[in-house]
């Protein structure tokens, strides 16, 4: 209930916030690893490690996983490592962070979105589709790719049964 999907247009965490309840659909997600990385028996908490894909809700895979076990564990903090190819460890600190040398550590899009596969579309759909988030056909390409433009990136799509949508456009017509 505290997450930001939408249902009939208002996000979950607000109608927690209003006290309000609804039933959520089960949604496919992929746990690579979960490991016990820590335990304080003193404290009676655990550290662990997951790597999972997009999508997952890791408070509310570790409250089922408490539930399994009989417990009434709950999730206290919560770091994100790594996103994609991009981690925590190449991250500068916020001492470096300042007003003269912001622009310097700036990621541009394309680098952060390189893993993902490129597709190329004319220019009259680049520019006339696209950059207004309209849908485009169906690519055929698994999960969410790159729509590209004589070299220039325009927006993150993914195919779903009525064709290409996008999920993040970054140009303007």
């Amino acid at each position: 209930m505290t997450s930001a999907l939408k249902r009939e247009g208002v996000r979950l965490y607000d109608l927690h916030r209003r006290g309000i309840s609804v039933e959520r659909e089960a949604r496919p997600v992929t746990v690579h690893s979960l490991g016990l990385a820590g335990l304080d028996s003193a404290e009676q908490t655990a550290t662990f490690e997951i790597s999972c894909s997009s999508g997952t809700y890791v408070r509310t895979l570790l409250s089922d996983l408490a539930r399994f076990l009989g417990s009434g564990a709950y999730l206290t903090a919560l770091r994100r490592t790594s996103v994609g190819h991009l981690s925590v460890r190449d991250a500068c600190t916020i001492p470096d962070l300042t007003p003269d040398t912001l622009h310097n550590h700036i990621i541009p899009p394309l680098e952060v979105v390189t893993h993902l596969p490129g597709v190329e579309v004319p220019v009259e759909v680049g520019r006339g589709v696209v950059c207004h988030g309209r849908r485009i056909g169906r690519c055929r390409v698994h999960g969410s790719y790159r729509v590209m433009c004589g070299g220039e990136m325009l927006a993150v799509y993914r195919d779903d049964e009525d064709g290409g949508r996008a999920e993040v456009v970054l140009c303007a017509e």
